[in-house]
């Protein structure tokens, strides 16, 4: 094993992560977050064209691949006369494919509160959109930081995905080093470890935000 190419191409790896990688990663998941927001009231709306409108995004988004979803957002938009650069192709289809995910895990966080809350609400005069702000989300959000995690956590390994379409992060950058050197195997594994490395500080993350939520939940 060669430590010093291991050495050298420590930091470069390092650097494609937390210039690429990261930013990546939290773009999309922050917009995913806010679509899979939606797409779930969608879903618990009475309204039956509503609903169906929501089942059916979350069922586009998880009955196809998130690679196929890249293609067709960056390869495929031009077609039709859309094109897009790859960083803004990479986030948009990520923030899609978390936003199908992510929205049965809140719909069902949401569904996970007592109904009794909601009338809580309404007995100090609280309008649906108050009660759903200030008090259901609030217990939905500790209910569901765990999935959650799991989702933003897959999602820092999925970005790879975006060296497909051209995206300079950690994985491209390793792919450039590993061709340069010859070294594939070396190369790959130190990137695991990073990336490894990054997923075990978020699941650390992770155990203090549960902490920090555990005043919202009703005992």
């Amino acid at each position: 094993m060669d430590w010093q190419l291991i050495v050298d191409s420590f930091w470069p790896l390092l650097l494609g992560g937390l210039r690429g990688t990261i930013p990546l990663t939290l773009a999309s998941f922050a917009l995913g977050l806010v679509i899979a927001l939606g797409i779930a009231l969608l879903r618990l709306s009475p309204n039956a064209v509503l609903s169906w409108i929501g089942r059916a995004y979350v069922s586009i988004i998880r009955g196809t691949p998130l690679l196929v979803q890249l293609f067709v957002i960056f390869y495929g938009l031009p077609s039709i006369g859309v094109t897009l650069d790859p960083w803004p192709s990479a986030i948009i289809a990520f923030s899609l494919n978390v936003g199908g995910y992510a929205a049965e895990i809140i719909r069902a966080a949401i569904l996970s509160v007592p109904k009794g809350q909601w009338e809580a609400g309404y007995t100090i005069g609280m309008s649906n959109v108050t009660t759903l702000r200030r008090i259901i989300l609030p217990q939905a959000a500790r209910v569901s930081v765990p999935p959650l995690s799991n989702t933003f956590i897959s999602l820092v390994k999925d970005t790879s995905l975006a060296s497909m379409i051209l995206v300079t992060e950690m994985f491209k950058e390793a792919q450039r080093i590993a061709t340069f050197s010859s070294e594939f195997m070396t190369i790959y594994i130190e990137a695991a470890l990073i990336y490894w490395m990054f997923c075990t500080v978020l699941a650390f993350a992770q155990d203090r935000i549960e902490k920090r939520l555990d005043r919202y939940v009703a005992h």
